[in-house]
């Protein structure tokens, strides 16, 4: 079993989130690339992988909070959500699994965004057709995205509270809560098994070049971002009379 994930694991493209600055061609692998990827990681060089998340997702928030409608476009959606992977890279071989899964759902919503313009339009197709939860399908991939979405902010809310000693204490209560339910047995064991890989606290700032007050700072605004999002998204699925326990 062990070397399977390990064939599995080393099929993702590095990520440098050491950087800092954020890259078109990090984020390549989910599938985003155009000048709108361009404007949200070329900056003046003082950019940072968490500083990079924050904006694209208040820029997307600030997007569907103007619109009367409140819809989400697809495009934008995806190129913020890019970004996201830069941080499972960070997390290093426990997330490995959510870095490739991750990855892969966003590069198929990217590639759909050439055909569907909102969420919504997704979810109505899938509906329609009665494919909603067909593996594949571009709401499934939404739902698994979403996810990906939600597990990041719940480790940034524990490594910012004294609750948790460590970031393994953190990551492992986020998994646990978020993504556990919904895995089999065998990515469970192998993600508990490589919560003892993951870099300490100052390692990690390291990693994304932040510093204690910097990084509390950038994941409280991905936070407040991110979080009416996750809702939307979750009410799309309840509005059409679709589970979230899947």
């Amino acid at each position: 079993m062990a070397s399977r994930f390990r064939s599995v694991f080393s099929t993702t493209p590095k990520l440098h989130c050491c950087s800092n600055r954020v890259t078109t061609a990090e984020a390549s692998g989910a599938g985003i690339s155009g000048d709108s990827m361009e404007e949200d990681v070329a900056g003046d060089g003082s950019r940072t992988p968490l500083s990079a998340v924050a904006d694209a997702f208040e820029r997307l928030l600030a997007e569907m909070e103007t619109e009367g409608c409140g819809f989400i476009r697809l495009k934008p959606f995806c190129e913020a959500c890019s970004l996201v992977s830069v941080l499972f890279g960070c997390l290093g071989i426990a997330f490995k699994f959510a870095e490739l899964e991750y990855a892969a759902k966003v590069h198929s919503l990217a590639d759909a965004s050439k055909r569907y313009k909102t969420l919504e339009s997704i979810l109505d197709y899938d509906v329609k057709n009665d494919t909603v939860k067909t593996a594949g399908s571009l709401s499934r991939n939404l739902r698994r995205v979403r996810q990906g979405l939600h597990l990041i902010k719940d480790i940034f809310q524990n490594f910012m509270s004294s609750e948790y000693n460590s970031l393994r204490d953190a990551a492992s209560t986020a998994y646990a809560k978020v993504c556990a339910p919904y895995h089999t047995w065998a990515v469970r064991t192998a993600v508990c098994a490589g919560m003892y890989a993951l870099p300490t606290r100052n390692q990690l700032l390291e990693r994304l070049n932040e510093n204690d007050v910097s990084a509390e700072k950038e994941m409280r605004r991905y936070i407040s971002a991110s979080q009416p999002i996750i809702e939307y998204i979750d009410k799309l699925y309840l509005s059409r009379n679709i589970t979230l326990d899947w």
